[in-house]
């Protein structure tokens, strides 16, 4: 008896898994066959080579093969070399494809309530997002919102807390927001817009000669690591921190939900355990070339780096609020999923404000 049951569990190890009681099997179980070789194309938002971004979506597909044995064997696409950047999301909800990478925000124009699955500005950090998508239900609640447009979405990545930008003049109080012509998109240009901005959307490979030439004022990007390969640091000279319009911008594995059911529960388990894996390693990626360029440019660029006034900050708060409170008003699933976003976030305020907030005040006076 004890030789049949070993032997059963070197067959499942075999087999990368026997989709046991412990599997995820969401939407429908395939019986496992392993000889079956499942071949299938994700397209992704990002330039090709983009480091840590591309990079990230590639390390993903490599970790899938090898865990699997090549039973799911995944060809990557940068954005454009199969279909556009911005229509990822349409390709894998109408099966053209069967993954996607990007991040929720970029399909706002669609599902406008998806912005709160990759960030909100003065929304929650990084491990405020990570509680409540893994433990909080707010997977669960993504995973409701995509369902009419068959994706199946995991968390997988995310940016860390981005800086507030580059621009061309000093931000000294609110009076300076007015007018400015600011790259800035999603709910941080709206935020804006009201503060007497000009949002501006442009893709990124506009950005540096629109900012060099005063087509643009100022410029939001991600953070040092990505700015400074963008070269920004040569068209503006005031580089602006935190970035409140981008606390934590959280990237999304997504998955057409036919494709998914489709699986056997051992590879089901491979894609669930790989995007977890590559989630944590985007984000440490950022935090550790953020750091390193975040250096270079304090010491060998002619660059000051600034943080802007509390009495900015505070109006933009105040505005943010103003601003999530209409959308709310006109869309019952945005009001929805901000209700559960925001409920969580004050519930989970008094926690980081004891750990994180309290740790950091207690090393401003260094020993």
């Amino acid at each position: 008896m004890i030789m049949r049951h070993l032997i059963f569990v070197f067959l499942c190890i075999g087999l990368s898994g026997c989709g046991g009681p412990g599997s995820e099997s969401t939407g429908g179980t395939a019986a496992v066959d392993s000889n079956k070789v499942y071949r299938w194309k994700m397209v992704t938002t990002w330039p090709a080579n983009f480091p840590v971004f591309q990079e990230g979506a590639e390390k993903f597909a490599d970790d899938v093969r090898i865990m699997s044995r090549g039973r799911l064997d995944i060809q990557v696409f940068a954005g454009g070399e199969l279909v556009p950047a911005l229509q990822v999301f349409d390709a894998v909800s109408q099966g053209s494809v069967e993954m996607g990478h990007g991040s929720p925000y970029y399909w706002a124009g669609k599902v406008p309530e998806a912005q709160f699955f990759s960030t909100v500005p003065f929304g929650m950090t990084v491990r405020g997002m990570q509680a409540w998508l893994n433990q909080g239900g707010g997977l669960a609640l993504w995973r409701e919102i995509y369902q009419p447009f068959n994706i199946y979405p995991f968390p997988m990545g995310n940016t860390g807390i981005q800086m507030g930008g580059w621009f061309n003049k000093k931000i000294d109080s609110v009076a300076d927001l007015q007018g400015l012509r600011m790259r800035i998109p999603g709910l941080g240009g709206k935020v804006l817009k009201k503060a007497g901005g000009n949002p501006v959307l442009m893709s990124g490979g506009e950005i540096y000669t629109a900012l060099e030439r005063g087509i643009i004022d100022a410029t939001e990007w991600v953070g040092p690591f990505h700015d400074l390969r963008l070269g920004l640091n040569r068209a503006a000279r005031y580089y602006y921190y935190p970035g409140w319009h981008e606390p934590g911008t959280e990237f999304e594995l997504m998955v057409n939900t036919r494709h998914w059911q489709a699986l056997p529960d051992d590879l089901k388990k491979i894609v669930e355990t790989a995007a977890a894996a590559n989630s944590e390693w985007i984000y440490t990626a950022m935090e550790y070339h953020n750091s390193q360029a975040l250096r270079d440019l304090e010491t060998k660029r002619n660059v000051e780096v600034l943080e802007f006034p509390a009495e900015v900050l505070a109006e933009l708060r105040r505005l943010t609020t103003e601003t999530l409170n209409e959308e709310a008003e006109k869309n019952p699933n945005f009001k929805r999923v901000y209700d559960q976003y925001r409920a969580f976030q004050d519930a989970y305020a008094q926690w980081s404000e004891m750990t994180e907030g309290a740790y950091q005040r207690s090393k401003e006076d260094k020993l």
